[in-house]
């Protein structure tokens, strides 16, 4: 089975979604399929939708086209030129997750259209399918989860504490909808010997939000680390290495890092928003708090950085929980299970 995934810009971006697809990619061969890309242009909106011509092309030498949500409004006026099946693959609502004003106004009308016209729409999560059901048939809705497994680290990494009582990771791109200021915030309110934060992830995606972001961790010093973008291997080292995760995202589809850290035995900590509810049980598997409240996100750090008992035990439910999400293995068996069953229809 050829799939041709559809997407926007370079299929390596380090974001959630893009990885999704990669790991679609490696695993296909597996499965008696193979996934290719074909990537519009990340150009000003709207002139990506120009090269809708040669989507069509690509799309003709393949079995299924899937559409990522990312790139569903510039295929929307070329998808009915495409010959053979069209599902989606959505990590997103109409309109984008990162699109503000007219823009996200003028996309979520072409990302509507895009649903419309595909027979099987894929989805991250059950958050993602409830919301969608409003937008359309649910009968064609599929809950295909992201895995819970990580690359094998290259390497282990020492001590990450930097001499405080734990280290706090945050994997996420510099972006307003994932908290960072505030957990900036939160952490600036607890003792400076308890905890040091590192943070993963591209700062390049809002450079106006990174330089408010870059202000005010100079004036946490040493307790924050920057790490930038890294490899996956990496990533899974500093899981191994950190003793808690937190991200208090207002926006996840899915959250692909909370699962990782918490088969990596790591509590989760972040806002009662997106999907993470739908992951992580409050005072199980991790403390979930109010949506911007940062006063409470500061308890939060301080009891797992103080409470040893308490962090024990959330870690062990963090365990526990992460057995019953999928791993990657299960994921692409169910992704191309269901992209085959468009073919034999």
């Amino acid at each position: 089975m050829r799939v041709c995934l559809v997407t926007l810009g370079d299929p390596e971006t380090l974001t959630g979604g893009y990885l999704y697809h990669l790991r679609m990619a490696d695993l296909a061969p597996a499965r008696d399929a193979e996934l290719t890309f074909f990537s519009f242009p990340d150009g000003f909106f709207p002139a990506p939708v120009l090269a809708g011509r040669r989507m069509v092309e690509a799309a003709a030498s393949c079995d299924v086209v899937v559409i990522d949500s990312i790139a569903a409004w510039c295929a929307a006026p070329w998808l009915g030129r495409v010959d053979v099946p069209i599902a989606g693959m959505l990590h997103q609502l109409p309109g984008g997750m990162d699109q503000r004003g007219l823009r996200r106004a003028l996309q979520a009308p072409l990302d509507r259209r895009a649903y419309r016209q595909m027979a099987k729409i894929l989805v991250a999560s059950d958050a993602l399918k409830t919301d969608l059901a409003r937008e359309v048939d649910p009968a064609r809705l599929v809950v295909v989860a992201p895995g819970r497994d990580v690359a094998t680290p290259e390497r282990d990494i020492d001590d990450i504490t930097r001499g405080r009582k734990i280290a706090l990771l945050a994997v996420g791109n510099w972006v307003e909808r994932k908290g960072i200021l505030e957990l900036l915030d939160a952490v600036a309110e607890l003792r400076p010997d308890l905890a040091t934060l590192h943070l993963v992830g591209r700062r390049d995606v809002d450079p106006t939000y990174t330089s408010r972001v870059e202000q005010r961790i100079a004036t946490l010093g040493d307790r924050i680390v920057i790490h930038g973008p890294v490899p996956k291997e990496e990533v899974a080292a500093m899981y191994r290495a950190a003793d808690a995760f937190v991200l208090p995202s207002l926006e996840e589809p899915y959250g692909t890092v909370y699962g990782e850290a918490m088969a990596s035995g790591l509590p989760v900590i972040g806002w009662d928003a997106g999907n993470l509810p739908h992951l992580a049980e409050h005072n199980v598997s991790g403390l979930i708090v109010p949506p911007g409240d940062v006063q409470a996100l500061t308890r939060a750090l301080g009891q797992i950085a103080t409470d040893d008992e308490l962090r024990a035990r959330l870690a062990r439910g963090a365990i526990e929980r992460a057995r019953s999400l999928p791993t990657w293995e299960e994921t692409a068996d169910k992704f191309f299970g269901e992209l085959r069953s468009l073919t034999t229809t």
